[in-house]
């Protein structure tokens, strides 16, 4: 699976963290580093949001890991991508069941809400799950298409 990660200057630790942590369990993702490094305080979330978001709905990346202090502005954003899914997450089940009913491409971690044993589960979970794809689910999720329709943004 190609995963994107991106952090704005209050996630840029917590992004080493989780690059570090996956590179040496081996899980065999293609990573791909968008950016962040937290040497610029005025690295704002919707900007690292924004490169994400479009990787992720250009297909460039299968999905991605966005950090900010909260992870809420950084989910905020990247939904305003159409095709984006994101949620802020902070326990495993979320994490996992994101993806099984929502389809969820795009998960949202706040660095000064976990710390970084907890956010290694957390994506691990992410990675690991897939799309149900049930009846119930599909249904759900062109329903938020037909939302994603009416939006302006391409």
């Amino acid at each position: 699976m190609r995963v994107a990660f991106a952090a704005d200057h209050a996630g840029a630790a917590l992004k080493d963290s989780l690059l570090q942590r996956l590179e040496d369990a081996a899980l065999g993702h293609e990573i791909a580093d968008l950016g962040g490094d937290g040497s610029d305080p005025l690295d704002d979330y919707p900007d690292f949001a924004a490169r994400l978001g479009y990787a992720v709905r250009d297909g460039q990346a299968d999905r991605g890991v966005l950090i900010c202090g909260s992870g809420v502005g950084a989910s905020v954003a990247a939904n305003k991508i159409r095709g984006v899914r994101s949620a802020d997450c902070h326990d495993t089940y979320s994490a996992h069941q994101g993806v099984e009913h929502d389809d969820m491409n795009v998960i949202c971690l706040g660095s000064e809400v976990i710390g970084p044993s907890l956010a290694s589960d957390l994506v691990r979970a992410f990675l690991a799950a897939q799309f149900d794809g049930g009846e119930r689910y599909v249904a759900r999720l062109e329903k938020v298409k037909e939302m994603e329709r009416g939006m302006l943004n391409a």
